[in-house]
């Protein structure tokens, strides 16, 4: 399992803001090229959202589903890796003071061939992109 933390400089509540807003995603998830639609309950658990992931002209139709929400706490997903399989990834936000806020991210391979990487250089690849993945969603809610 990769676990990455980030601090924002932002409250939770903005940060978790960015977090529910199924039409931001693409603007914070690496690898996901555009959102094509979101379910109108997301992020309650078995909402989803559809996307497009991988770049033009080779990107595929794929999609994330929520499988467990505590708002402005905890936003488990489950994300397809189309053709390779699915994962989970957990975001936890812990409040630091009214201006900072932990986030950690907690992700790894669930099903298909991806499986066979849920190692160290596994772990490793998922810690760099996903350190990019909260540099994004940083911005984001620094930035709101």
């Amino acid at each position: 399992m990769s676990i990455t933390e980030r601090i924002v400089r932002a409250p939770v509540d903005r940060v978790y803001s960015v977090l529910s807003d199924g039409w931001s995603y693409a603007d914070w998830v690496v690898g996901t090229a555009h959102v094509r639609d979101v379910d109108a309950a997301w992020p309650a658990p078995g909402a989803r959202l559809h996307h497009k992931a991988g770049p033009w002209p080779l990107s595929i139709h794929d999609g994330s589903e929520s499988l467990a929400c505590e708002p402005g706490r905890m936003l488990l997903l489950k994300v397809h890796v189309w053709p390779l399989g699915a994962g989970q990834a957990k975001f936890t936000l812990d409040p630091l003071d009214e201006h900072a806020t932990r986030v950690t991210l907690q992700e790894q391979f669930t099903e298909g061939p991806l499986l066979g990487v849920r190692n160290k250089v596994g772990d490793a690849v998922l810690h760099f992109r996903n350190t990019e993945v909260l540099q994004r969603l940083a911005d984001l809610a620094e930035h709101r």
